[in-house]
């Protein structure tokens, strides 16, 4: 549950305070066995993340939000005089204004911006320094022919700190899940690999270690090679790996004037500091406004009335 080894404080980059630990141990301990269909402490998705933003889409059409799909935006609106921030242009031509904006971390505003003083800002290149890198993690996707564990779909493994090799000094943490969560087809499975690490090199080794621990890299690209001499290359007992691919993910944030970036999802599994993230940057836009207020029986059923499909 520690991301680095926490014995070795001149490579720790965090290390975990006992009240935090103690925290985790009991966040653990409280998941296990709440749901009878649900091995371990974890709850899986059907269809993976993609749910996230249909819930988000249906939230925000109940509440009054516009939602609008495959239209992307050009360019920033800019006040010629004072260089702040005005609004956005779509693709269609039109212009919306606003006097925030909430970007994805992964949008790449253009370096006029600093300077700006045009009415509008197309998309360039170079990135002004908006945003402040605040580590990286080595992601992977695999797709395998059978499960790492027998009779078992979907569960979480993960290589402490120097399990694999001395200079291993953060945690590896795979996550099998099955065709069980229409994530992949029947017969298959899907392995997300996600490690900490400091730069690219680093972080493929992660992942590249434990993937030489858990499954069998078939031989390719050598026609002479029959499929005899390839059954003879494959360990026995590790599923065979059908397809992957490892990328290294910057965790970046950051804000300027009227603009905010969401964080990038970070290196654990569970939502705790995005969903924090996002209560501070809604504290930050709307300091007097109540974050999800709750909802009387009143406002249920006109939120209801609205979705009434005999109306």
């Amino acid at each position: 549950m520690a991301d680095y080894d926490q014995d070795n404080l001149e490579d720790c980059k965090d290390v975990l305070k006992t009240k935090d630990g103690i925290d985790r141990l009991a966040l653990h301990h409280s998941s296990v066995g709440r749901f009878s269909n649900a091995l371990g402490a974890l709850i899986y998705p059907i269809y993976g993340q993609g749910e996230l933003p249909q819930a988000f889409c249906r939230r925000a059409a109940v509440k009054g939000c516009l939602y609008v799909l495959r239209m992307p935006v050009i360019a920033l609106l800019m006040d010629k005089g004072s260089g702040s921030y005005k609004g956005v242009k779509l693709a269609s031509g039109q212009d919306l204004f606003s006097p925030q904006l909430v970007l994805d971390p992964s949008r790449i505003v253009p370096s006029p911006l600093a300077h700006s003083s045009p009415d509008f800002l197309q998309d360039g290149s170079e990135v002004f320094g908006l945003r402040d890198a605040k580590g990286k993690v080595a992601r992977g996707i695999c797709i395998t022919n059978s499960s790492l564990k027998p009779d078992v779909s979907n569960f979480l493994v993960v290589y402490p700190p120097k399990s694999l090799y001395p200079e291993q000094i953060t945690s590896i943490r795979i996550l099998q899940m099955g065709s069980n969560l229409a994530v992949c087809p029947a017969g298959m499975f899907v392995l997300y690999l996600s490690a900490l690490c400091d730069d690219a090199i680093q972080g493929k080794k992660l992942l590249n270690e434990a993937l030489c621990g858990l499954v069998s890299v078939p031989i390719s690209g050598y026609p002479e090679n029959s499929s005899a001499d390839q059954s003879e290359n494959m360990e026995e007992g590790k599923p065979t790996l059908l397809w992957s691919a490892l990328y290294i993910q910057e965790l970046t944030r950051g804000s300027y004037g009227s603009i905010s970036f969401t964080p990038m999802p970070d290196g654990n599994l569970n939502y705790d500091y995005l969903l924090d993230a996002s209560l501070k940057l809604f504290n930050k836009m709307y300091p007097h406004e109540e974050f999800f207020p709750k909802t009387t029986s009143s406002d249920k059923l006109e939120e209801d009335d609205e979705f009434d499909p005999e109306s």
